[in-house]
């Protein structure tokens, strides 16, 4: 127990006698804990510094220059053993065969033996060069002593002293002897310094290359990629990187050659695009399922990067936007900077906006249906608008328009359409359908006209049209105006138009929202021609408003940003420039505000003859036919009898839907009010209309005849 004490000793006073020594036995336990309790402050000390952001950043920093240096030297390896060898050719080949490829496969094999051969030429050569650089150098020695004489002897003769024949010489030999000195003062330095320089040298390889764990690099360096220009190593790794295992051994086995899927990587608008070959085993849509995975391994986000079809087999075609361009309005319409613009509804293409590449996106309209969908709040009205006021500026094209939101979006059209309906009640839905009905009484007049004649294009628009599939009021008949069956008149209506209305230039425009097999039935949205969507909630609703093809080639409406790509369509159709083997196009439309849809509007009435727009269809017999032509006729001086007819069908369908020239003529005939010439056309005169109502007598009305 002699080691278990502490002794304790008093220092004695000055000049007295020593205290003896106070022994205290300290106890057993503490003795033996103490060391225990110096390793585990030890314990804590080590784990606090090595969790010490700074010791955690020199660490990092250890390895990355560490990594550097090693994968610079690996880096440096693998080129020169590629400058010396022929593993370049047989990764090449390997990556052509995991692609499929066989005639490129094929080719780099060409390449190889050819790289073999003259390889072979080479080495066969060594075997003669030591005889040959023997006689070189005794012929470049002789040659060179000889010419050094010859200077000598000139140099003799021109300053008459014999010894200077030997001057060239041993001008030669003074200047050997200076190399040797500057060799012998530099070897040393570079001795010791080039092992140095050489691990600077691969140091800075790696480092260029950013040859080191992701985590071992510094934030700004880990962070600074988002946005950077797109190169083929970084497609090739985002594709390695997707989670699809067929595909990233294939880019494995492929070495430093998975470049070898891709095509030349070009500039598209605000982006780049780039077709990438997929090797055999992965298929196209397994890459398109990933499109998010794949923006955010590119460095974007997923509304910047779009994944479409083309042409080749087992290909995909990678759009992908500059970071943040998407997020830029484009300029306005030609429709508001061009004062003289005018429209050709056969041969003309309605300036709509630009493609995702930047180029215009101008829409054909002759003898097309159309649907455009989208949520609520997104620019369908806008978009539609801007077609329809394109349109407008060529004359021959008469509309016919219900605005079931009845905000004033379309009130601009008065006085360019025949019809203009709005309001969102029950009320105004009958009256769209009467509308669509009154059109489809139209289509049927011409399609029972001469062969041969020609009509002018009527557009029978209707905007919101989810409301009249899903009105629940019937009519006297018990037949419901909405609905999406054989009874509905809206349904039947519609299902009319798209299945024969295109022939005689009689067309019929949709704008609805969310679409559903309830507000957009299956029959009506696959009877347009051209398909557009803006921003959608779901899937099933792209496929509902572009269709399973269209989906299937890649157009995605439900992956747009609500609230921030208003105003960004996908669209299907034949009418607008799509790539080839695309189903699909991507339009970012101009956009035109009221102000200026009515300075537009105004431009399209200026052209036009005076045109009475009625807000209300009215069903019932004609009570006076000539009341009711001088009401179509309005303020016009004359009018064709032609758009008299037209009027008066769209007034009344019931009554002046069958009616000829023949029955027109013979009405104001018998009124005194006969047509006439005028430019070689039959037109119905305003002052004759109103002098012969202001004429007749009650007895003689068509009024008092009934």
């Amino acid at each position: 127990m002699t080691d278990n004490v502490v002794h304790l000793f008093k220092d004695p006073p000055p000049d007295t006698e020593r205290v003896p020594a106070l022994v205290v036995p300290l106890p057993l336990e503490a003795a033996e804990t103490r060391p225990e309790r110096v390793w585990r402050r030890t314990g804590r000390a080590v784990v606090k510094a090595a969790r010490d952001e700074r010791t955690r950043s020199a660490g990092r920093a250890v390895v990355r220059h560490g990594s550097y240096v090693v994968g610079g030297t690996r880096i440096v390896a693998r080129r020169a053993w590629d400058g010396r060898t022929a593993a370049r050719y047989e990764r090449m080949i390997r990556a052509a065969e995991a692609a499929g490829n066989l005639e490129v496969a094929a080719e780099w094999e060409e390449r190889g033996r050819q790289y073999r051969a003259a390889r072979h030429q080479r080495r066969m050569d060594l075997l003669t060069s030591p005889e040959r650089l023997v006689k070189n150098a005794a012929y470049a020695t002789g040659g060179t002593l000889a010419g050094l004489l010859l200077l000598g002897i000139a140099l003799a003769v021109a300053t008459k002293e014999p010894g200077d024949v030997l001057t060239p010489l041993m001008a030669l030999v003074e200047l050997c002897r200076l190399v040797v000195v500057i060799a012998t003062v530099v070897w040393g330095p570079l001795v010791t310094l080039g092992p140095w320089l050489a691990l600077c040298g691969l140091w800075a390889v790696g480092r260029h290359q950013q040859a080191a764990p992701q985590w071992a690099l510094p934030t700004q360096q880990r962070t600074s990629d988002a946005g950077a220009p797109i190169t083929p190593s970084i497609v090739v790794t985002a594709l390695r990187d997707l989670g699809i295992a067929p595909l990233r051994k294939a880019i494995k086995e492929m070495g430093d050659a998975g470049a070898a899927m891709l095509g030349p990587i070009r500039i598209a608008g605000c982006g780049v695009e780039v077709d990438v070959t997929l090797p055999s085993g992965v298929s196209t849509q397994e890459v398109q399922g990933r499109r998010r995975k794949l923006a955010e391994n590119l460095s974007r986000h997923e509304h910047e990067a779009f994944i479409t079809i083309p042409t080749a087999a087992r290909t995909v075609r990678l759009w992908i936007a500059d970071s943040g361009a998407l997020d830029e309005p484009i300029g306005p319409s030609p429709l508001v900077l061009d004062a003289e613009l005018r429209a050709d509804y056969k041969k003309g293409k309605a300036p709509w906006g630009q493609d995702l590449r930047g180029d215009a996106a101008a829409l054909s309209l002759y003898q097309r249906h159309m649907l455009v969908t989208g949520v609520s709040n997104q620019g369908k009205t806008a978009a539609v608008r801007a077609l329809a006021l394109w349109l407008a500026l060529d004359p021959n094209v008469e509309f016919r328009i219900a605005d079931l939101k009845g905000i004033g979006d379309w009130a601009m059209f008065d006085g360019i359409a025949t019809v203009l309906i709005q309001g969102p009640t029950d009320d105004h839905v009958i009256q769209a359908t009467e509308m669509v009905e009154s059109g489809v009484t139209e289509m049927e007049r011409r399609l029972t006209s001469p062969p041969g004649t020609t009509f002018p294009p009527l557009i029978v628009l209707v905007d919101e049209a989810q409301l009249a599939f899903m009105c629940p009021v019937k009519d006297e008949e018990g037949r419901p105006y909405g609905g999406s069956k054989a009874t509905s008149r809206y349904f039947m209506a519609a299902r009319k138009i798209h299945n024969q209305g295109r022939a005689v230039n009689v067309l019929l425009w949709q704008g609805t929202q969310d679409p559903t097999d309830q507000n957009l039935p299956k029959l009506v949205r696959e009877g347009a021609h051209t398909r557009a969507s803006l921003a959608l909630g779901t899937e099933s609703q792209a496929r509902m408003a572009l269709g399973d093809k269209a989906v299937d080639g890649g157009a995605a409406p439900h992956l747009l940003r609500q609230g921030l790509d208003k105003g960004t369509l996908v669209v299907a159709s034949d009418g607008i420039a799509i790539p080839a083997g695309q189903a699909s196009i991507t339009v970012r439309t101009h956009y035109i505000d009221d102000d200026q849809a009515a300075e537009t509007a105004a431009r399209a009435r200026a052209l036009r003859d005076g045109v009475t727009t009625l807000t209300v269809i009215d069903t019932d017999e004609p009570t006076d036919p000539l009341a009711d032509i001088a009401a179509v006729i309005g303020t016009t001086p004359r009018v064709l009898t032609q758009d008299v007819l037209q009027r008066l069908a769209t007034t009344n369908p019931k009554a002046y839907g069958s009616w000829t020239n023949g029955d027109l003529k013979r009405v104001l005939e018998d009124a005194g009010a006969e047509p006439y010439k005028s430019d070689g056309r039959m037109v119905v005169s305003r002052d004759r209309v109103a002098r012969a109502l202001a004429n007749r007598d009650d007895e003689g009305s068509a009024s008092a005849a009934q």
